[in-house]
């Protein structure tokens, strides 16, 4: 452990730097409330409870470990009284990059926020990446040999590194690593199973046994043992270990151990499941934490076996070397201070050589500042824009009766499961009926769907975002190309305003879908959402809108439009409409 002697307290920080701890204090209290509902929701990263006070500890940590400072000019004496006001151009130029990105990153996430809200896992990842590349930027700062706040050693890259495994995965990274870890998980048990002479089918991620069928669900994919295990072992590196071959060795072992551990707590749950034992409930949980508490101890065990065998064999030339270094950098450190105070010692070797290779120190620190103050401005900007504003006094249309309840010839049904989707939605407003018949072509179809949202209670580009091209082809569906994806449509006589127009197939099953997104009394025109960049550009058009009402109407059937057009349940459902906007 080296001596903290060299480090600046926070009471002799320069104004700027004191400035900077504070706004990135701000900030990570407001990404803790940001990722706290992540934390409680959802179980992969029930770990990030901890953060906050394993961030804090590891910071401590890394003023107690090896004092790493950089920035000073390399040409020049580290004793020159002018070397610790300045800095290199490479530091300034990793800080103006961490910066710049970190600023980039924040605006998409607040853009994301705009189009999908707050709370949606892509928001969540995108700020915690830009928090990430801000705080990379701060210890850049705080790392330099004239401000001398926070070494830059493992520890201090560790703490800013964990909030990334603490941050939830985008969606479709999400998606892709679980589906790829269910199908290894089922195909090795599958396996074992064989070669325990234990008869077994698979169906994708099914096992069918001779007295029972286990489904290796996400819940059992493996991701929250791969994302704890990752974790636990960063922080043991960082906390428990010396040595970087030992770091390395801790760190590269984690997600195999937590991949072979899931496999095994996987099999172990089908052999149960095949001597007739219910797995779900107790066993299902037991094993889960089970799982969760060996890796850890593992890794943990590991750890201190690694650091007892570095500390009982060292090598006594790398102990005196690094005895030396530690006691260097203790003498520089007071050297630096004590030139810093007014001596007035110089020497021609002490003059910087390249005076275009350095900077003042101090505009490091401004440039910081600066930039944190941007940082919490924009992040202030967009939750004033798109924070909910309810407007609990508005009207809401009775949405069942703009569906017809019956119709000549028409079988009809009324859905009374749509409420599970209020939560993904952001509305109760919900109603969709189905009408049916049998003709001599076959059985006839049309699915009418209302969605509603009161001003304030949702943005215009998270509504977009739930359009059947987002929505239908995880449920099945496979979209079939159209030759026009904007049509122009006439029920009756009337004409009505443009539609967005899709095809999707189920089973050799068809479905003609015609939808309506109407923001304020007014058809808006739809855009891509199977991308970020489109997102971006949604909510950039419409994303800080809220004080319209919104109507999303669809339409869907197995028979083109124009069998339907002259249908009285149409006609009907579309005049019912008309005072809406429609």
């Amino acid at each position: 452990m080296s001596s903290t002697s060299a480090l600046t307290p926070f009471t002799r920080l320069p104004l700027a730097a004191k400035l900077s701890v504070v706004l990135l204090a701000a900030l990570t209290v407001g990404l803790c409330l940001l990722l706290w509902p992540h934390w409680q929701q959802n179980p992969d990263l029930s770990h990030g409870y901890f953060m906050p006070v394993i961030f804090l500890l590891l910071l401590r940590e890394s003023r107690t470990g090896t004092l790493r400072f950089h920035g000073a000019d390399r040409t020049s004496r580290i004793d020159h009284p002018e070397q610790a006001k300045r800095v290199n151009w490479e530091a300034l130029t990793s800080q103006l990059a961490c910066l710049a990105l970190g600023l980039f990153a924040l605006a998409a996430g607040g853009l994301y926020a705009a189009s999908l809200g707050w709370s949606h896992d892509l928001v969540g990842f995108t700020l915690t990446f830009a928090f990430v590349l801000l705080l990379v930027a701060g210890l850049l700062v705080f790392s330099t040999a004239s401000i001398r706040f926070i070494p830059f050693n493992w520890s201090a890259v560790t703490a800013i590194a964990l909030w990334l495994l603490c941050a939830p995965l985008p969606p479709g990274t999400y998606s892709r690593l679980t589906l790829g870890l269910q199908l290894m998980v089922t195909e090795n048990v599958l396996r074992a199973l064989h070669l325990l002479g234990i008869a077994a089918v698979r169906h994708g991620n099914i096992l069918e046994l001779a007295s029972a069928s286990v489904g290796i669900e996400e819940a059992c994919s493996g991701v929250r043992s791969l994302i704890s295990c990752v974790f636990a072992g960063l922080l043991f590196s960082a906390s428990l270990v010396r040595h970087p071959w030992s770091r390395g060795l801790l760190i590269g072992l984690a997600a195999p151990l937590a991949l072979v551990m899931n496999f095994i707590r996987s099999l172990t749950l089908t052999l149960l499941a095949n001597s007739g034992i219910k797995i779900e409930g107790f066993w299902h949980d037991l094993t889960g934490f089970a799982v969760l508490g060996v890796t850890a101890a593992l890794l943990g065990g590991l750890a201190l076996l690694l650091e007892r065998k570095n500390n009982v064999q060292p090598s006594a030339i790398s102990s005196q070397q690094a005895d030396a270094s530690e006691q260097e950098s203790e003498v520089m450190g007071h050297r630096s201070e004590v030139m810093g105070h007014g001596s007035s010692v110089r020497s021609p070797s002490s003059v910087v050589s390249s005076p275009s290779s350095v900077v003042p120190a101090s505009l490091v620190s401004r440039l910081l500042v600066s930039g944190l103050a941007f940082a919490a401005i924009l992040v202030l900007f967009f939750y004033a824009n798109t924070r909910p504003a309810l407007h609990r006094d508005a009207p809401v249309p009775d949405l069942a009766a703009i569906l017809p309840s019956a119709a000549e010839g028409w079988q009809v049904e009324t859905a009374r499961d749509l409420y599970q989707f209020s939560g993904v939605l952001h509305t109760d407003h919900l109603v969709q009926r189905t009408y049916t018949r049998m003709t001599e072509r076959g059985p006839d179809q049309i699915i009418l769907y209302l969605a509603y949202w009161r001003p304030g209670q949702a943005s215009v580009s998270l509504v977009s975002s739930h359009t059947p091209d987002a929505c239908w082809p995880g449920s099945g569906w496979e979209a079939v190309p159209v030759a026009d994806p904007r049509v122009t449509l006439t029920v009756g006589r009337r004409r009505l305003a443009e539609a967005e127009s899709r095809s999707f197939l189920s089973s050799d099953f068809p479905q003609n879908v015609w939808y309506w997104h109407l923001y304020d009394g007014h058809s808006i025109t739809q855009q891509s959402t199977h991308s970020p960049a489109a997102l971006l550009r949604l909510a950039w058009r419409y994303g800080f809108r809220h004080d319209g009402d919104q109507l999303f109407v669809r339409v869907s059937s197995n028979r083109p439009w124009a069998d339907l057009a002259h249908e009285p349940v149409l006609e009907t459902f579309f005049t019912r409409l008309q005072p809406l906007g429609l």
